[in-house]
């Protein structure tokens, strides 16, 4: 007879936006096999409800929505603790990205970058936190490009590093309330996030090693398990990135090498992908 043992998250309570495909899919699956209960979040209700019957229903539930309607995200945190019976974890995954440079993109397609990937996080954040419960979790996924701006990725890098920025404040706002802020930072990532649309992707962002959902997820689990308050993935690229930040004048030298190492990482990358 096998015994379960039980585990940190056991009998917890999480939300997950984006959580229909990439790392947000990869976390939400990773928290309920550590037996947490998943409210599934995105805009594609038949993805989530799939999803949810892979998972069991007893540890997913569905909530259909655009993290940019607000006055569904009023209501998101209250349904998934009258569901679940309570609240423990925030997951802001949802994201969104228009690469160009910003004189060639369309100023709504940049307001709904910054609306996705930081108005949403900080709104749905104030709206979670009186019900999340002591010893509970908001993390945030940003991204090394919030840690090193990447050109043709303007907009995103902003709000990314917008995202940390908020992570850091909170996290002293929420000292003696026994609730954390944290962040994970992901480099490339083996996902339809960056493949969708792979010729607009800059070089630079192929010059870090590539890493697979499941390993952010691993990483993000780490975060809200371990106390850390923010993880690079990979470790090296966010030393590497801080290192660039703290010395700009280095990381304009270094840049063109990058892009050619970038360039030559991408050109192999669309090859396996063709051949897949």
């Amino acid at each position: 007879m096998s015994i379960c043992c039980p585990t940190m998250l056991e009998n917890k309570v999480a939300i997950v936006t984006g959580a229909s495909s990439g790392i947000g899919l990869a976390l939400a699956k990773r928290l309920a096999a550590e037996r947490a209960s998943v409210a599934l979040v995105a805009r594609t209700k038949d993805k989530l409800e799939a999803i949810a019957a892979d998972i069991g229903k007893d540890r997913a539930a569905v909530f259909a929505l655009d993290v940019r309607d607000f006055s569904a995200l009023d209501k998101l945190p209250q349904r998934v603790a009258d569901r679940f019976g309570g609240l423990d974890i925030l997951v802001n995954n949802a994201g969104l990205n228009h690469r160009g440079p910003v004189a060639e993109q369309r100023a709504g397609d940049l307001a709904d970058v910054v609306l996705t990937n930081l108005t949403a996080p900080i709104y749905l954040t104030r709206v979670a936190l009186p019900l999340i419960r002591k010893g509970g979790v908001i993390l945030n996924v940003a991204s090394l490009a919030g840690m090193v701006p990447v050109p043709d990725e303007a907009t995103y890098s902003a709000s990314k590093a917008g995202l940390r920025a908020f992570t850091r404040a909170l996290s002293f706002e929420l000292e003696g309330r026994n609730i954390r802020a944290a962040c994970v930072c992901p480099g490339p990532v083996d996902t339809g996030f960056l493949g969708q649309d792979l010729g607009s992707v800059p070089d630079l962002v192929f010059s870090q090693p590539m890493r697979s959902a499941e390993q952010v997820a691993d990483a993000a689990l780490a975060c809200i398990e371990s106390g850390v308050s923010e993880i690079a993935v990979p470790s090296l690229s966010g030393k590497l990135c801080t290192f660039a930040y703290l010395f700009p004048g280095f990381a304009r030298t270094v840049r063109p090498l990058l892009e050619k190492r970038g360039a030559a990482a991408k050109r192999a990358y669309a090859m396996r992908k063709k051949r897949a």
